[in-house]
Parts: structure tokens; C-alpha cells; sequence
């Protein structure tokens, strides 16, 4: 089989290299670059969509190891259904409209509340005194009708027990002036300037005499669909003279949250909500809105209707974990087999150096062996044929010398065996001539071996 050439070897050691180095730079720029998110968000200039515009812009202003990338979606049902598909890996998610399988909370952006009222003149006190009135949807959205149409089918009334009659908040006060309407209702977070807004302007068309009518089977709504949750709604939370609501009622909600999906890693999402909460400030400047937001409840964190993402949790417990924590297995792993490595590499440098050493002890055991026959040489042509052997061995010398596989001490004894052998076959070459000389054949005796047979 054809050894392979020194070139060849040392090529494939370079390319070796070259290998672990890209493999190590490859390593380093992993664990190092910043990790890229994409997030879905909607509608197009939604409170939401600003809320994570200004996120992505704060995280990438301070220069984090992690960012943002926003699609824009035309619904909160696409969003949901971006991160479904794998799409995105976070979403702004509604899940009283649409809810991902495979969505874990990472926070709540905002809650909003469902808030009914009607001015007190229309003697209406309860939802269920509803029936047979004329009931305005103030701003109301698709989903926002679909969760008060739900909320009053909790108390039997369906669509042919109220007349709905869709109104903006500029028409709202003079639709309950004339009449047109004998509650309204409307969806939005209950400490916000929109509901206080819209309550004052209530108040102002009935009086200053309203009655806010709470949803007292909230919690048991909640129960039966996790995607609603039950709210409070503070005294006071409206403003107004005299406050609004006159002390603490309960009504039902749904949320706004940031979700990711359940095959996030836990350390990105980790570090995602911590600079989400940690940033509030800096982001309020763009948006007002971050100020609503609050933590998901972690006591019951795996075992929640609407399950958190674990990175999350981690953050809120203050458990996160370390670089070693998340990657130490890896660092060892990559330890071990780096160990592996070199001792891979130092095998195959032992066994080319054996194989160097193997290809010059050839060259010396043959100039051993031409030395012991030159000195046994009973003719010329015997002696011509050994000098032509010897060349050869020294050519071999020449290109091992020139390929780097001998040393000082390597050399020095091939020449040394060089010049040994022959001076031998020259001794012996005078030998023959001395007795081509003296008239007798040309041939001699073999010359006593001193060596003892010893070869080089």
C-alpha cells in the first residue's frame, strides 16, 4: 500500500485545524451573539404594537444580547395563529379570541375590563334587567361583542331579548340623552383614561346620577373559561364628583399577553421578561400603556389555566440560571471531547513519527548490510553494484532530509554509515588492484569482518 507523502499529512493536520478553529469560533460566536426574536403583534398602531415597537427599540438602543423583530398582523386571531405555526416565537395574544396550544405567558401587557352602566333613572340594577332594553356598544370591536354577547348569555338573554346599537364614544352622550339607548356597555382597562373618559361623559349626560352594574358571577366565568379572568375594579378608578365606582365592584376581563412559544428556551425568555420589566420606564416614554402591565400569578405557575412560560417564572422567583447552569453539560461535553481530540491527534503524530523513524532505520540497516558485503566483495562488479546500492540509500537520505523527517543526530549517523560504507568498498577496490598488480586473479579473499557481523 502506498504510504502517504509528508505534504499530504501535514495538510490534513492543517485542515484539522482549521476545523477546530472554525469549530471553537462557531462555539464562542453561539453562546455569544445576540439572540433575534420574532414577535407577532396587531393591529397595525395598537396601543400593543406600540408597547413592543418601543421595546424592540429600548433593547436595541442599549445593545442587550437579545432583540426583537415585529410582524405585523390585521388581527389578534393571526397573531395567535403565527405562533401556532411556528412563524414567530412570540405573540400578542387575546385568549378570549384566539389561543395557541402552544402559548406560555410571559406577562400581561393589559387587562380590560367589561364594564356596564346605565344612568340611574332607567331603575336598571342588575345585568339581568337588561332584557328588553336597548344596550349601546361604546368602541366595541368584534371580540368585544362576542365577550358581553357571552357574558349576557350567562343570564339568558340572547340577541332577540336586547336591541344592540353601536356607538362611538363621541355619539354615546347624546344617544343616553334622547334616549336612543338605556345602557351602554364597553370594554377597556378599568384605571385608564379611556374608561374614565367614557364614564364621565355618562355621567354628564344622566345627571351626574349612574349606576355601574357588576358581574357577580365573574369568578364563576372565570372558572368555566380560563381565557376570561375575574376583575376588580377599584372605588374611585373612573373619578369623577362623586367618585365612580362608589366602592369595589367585580366584573369580567380579558387580557392582553405576551406570549412565547412552550419550545422557547427557558434562559432567552428569562432574560426577555427581566429586561421587559426592567426597561418599564424607559419604554413608558413611548407608550403610557407598559404602565398597566403586571406579572402573570406564578403561585401556580405549571398549573394554571393559562400556564406560564417557565423562563418567566424563573425571572419572577429571581431563579434564573446561570451561563454554567444552562450550558456547564456542554462546557464539560466539549472538555471531554477536546481531551478526546488530543489524544486523537497525539496517536496519529506518534504514529507518523514512528513511521519517520521506521523509514531511516530501513536506509541505516541497508548501508549496515552493503558495509558487511563490500567488505566480502571478491570482484568488481560485486564492488560496482554495491556503490550503485549505496546511492540509491544516499538519495533516500537526501529527500528524508529535505521532507524533515530526520534531526541532527539522524544525520550525522547516515553519514557516518555513508562514509563507513564506502570507504569500505574503496578498501577493498586498492585490495584488487594490488593483486591485478602482482599478476594474480582478480579476485581476493574476504577481508576479516571486525565488526563481529554487527550491523549499523
Amino acid at each position: 500500500m502506498k504510504r502517504p507523502r509528508r505534504e499530504d499529512v501535514y495538510t490534513l493536520g492543517a485542515l484539522g485545524l482549521a476545523l477546530l478553529a472554525i469549530l471553537a469560533f462557531g462555539i464562542f460566536w453561539y453562546f455569544t451573539r445576540p439572540t433575534q426574536l420574532r414577535v407577532a403583534v396587531a393591529p397595525r398602531d395598537s396601543v400593543e404594537e406600540k408597547l413592543i415597537s418601543a421595546f424592540a427599540g429600548a433593547l436595541r438602543d442599549t445593545q442587550k444580547n437579545i432583540g426583537l423583530r415585529t410582524e405585523v398582523f390585521e388581527d389578534l386571531k393571526q397573531t395567535a395563529e403565527a405562533l401556532q405555526s411556528g412563524r414567530t416565537q412570540l405573540a400578542i395574544v387575546r385568549p378570549d379570541v384566539e389561543l395557541p396550544s402552544n402559548g406560555l405567558t410571559l406577562a400581561i401587557l393589559r387587562e380590560e375590563a367589561l364594564i356596564f352602566a346605565t344612568p340611574t333613572s332607567r331603575k336598571i340594577t342588575d345585568i339581568a334587567d337588561l332584557s328588553g332594553q336597548k344596550l349601546g356598544l361604546v368602541d366595541a370591536r368584534e371580540a368585544d361583542r362576542a365577550l358581553i354577547e357571552r357574558v349576557l348569555a350567562r343570564y339568558e338573554l340572547g340577541e332577540n331579548d336586547i336591541e344592540y346599537v353601536e356607538l362611538t364614544a363621541a355619539e354615546m352622550p347624546a344617544a343616553v340623552s334622547s334616549g336612543k339607548v338605556d345602557a351602554i356597555a364597553f370594554v377597556a382597562a378599568a384605571v385608564s383614561s379611556e374608561a374614565g373618559a367614557v364614564m364621565r361623559s355618562l355621567a354628564k349626560a344622566a345627571g351626574n346620577d349612574i349606576t355601574i352594574l357588576p358581574v357577580e358571577e365573574a369568578e364563576a366565568m372565570s372558572l368555566r373559561y380560563p381565557a376570561l379572568t375575574k376583575v376588580t375594579i377599584p372605588a374611585g378608578a373612573f373619578g369623577g364628583r362623586p367618585k365612580q365606582p362608589s366602592e369595589e365592584l367585580t366584573t369580567i376581563g380579558v387580557s392582553y399577553r405576551l406570549m412565547a412559544a412552550s419550545t422557547l428556551d427557558r434562559g432567552p425568555a428569562s432574560v426577555l421578561t427581566e429586561n421587559l420589566f426592567s426597561m418599564r420606564s424607559r419604554i413608558s416614554q413611548a407608550t403610557a400603556t407598559v404602565n398597566l402591565m403586571k406579572a402573570p400569578e406564578i403561585d401556580s405557575a405549571t398549573s394554571a389555566a393559562l400556564p406560564n412560560h417557565p423562563g418567566a417564572v424563573d425571572y419572577f422567583n429571581r431563579e434564573q440560571l446561570t451561563f454554567m447552569d444552562r450550558y456547564g453539560d456542554w462546557l464539560w461535553f466539549a472538555l471531554f471531547a477536546g481531551g478526546g481530540f488530543t489524544s486523537v491527534f497525539a496517536w496519529i503524530g506518534q504514529f507518523f513519527a514512528r513511521k519517520k523513524r521506521e523509514k531511516v532505520d530501513r536506509v541505516l540497516e541497508g548501508l549496515g548490510h552493503l558495509l558487511s558485503r563490500a567488505r566480502k566483495a571478491s570482484n568488481y562488479d560485486e564492488l560496482e553494484q554495491l556503490s550503485l546500492e549505496v546511492d540509491v540509500l544516499v538519495r533516500q537520505s537526501i529527500r528524508f532530509t529535505r521532507r524533515g523527517l530526520t534531526n541532527v543526530r539522524t544525520i550525522q549517523v547516515l553519514m557516518l554509515a555513508i562514509d563507513s560504507t564506502r570507504n569500505a568498498i574503496a578498501d577493498r577496490r586498492r585490495l584488487l588492484d594490488i593483486r591485478s598488480r602482482q599478476g594474480g586473479p582478480n579476485v581476493v579473499a574476504e577481508m576479516p569482518d571486525l565488526s563481529g557481523g554487527a550491523v549499523i
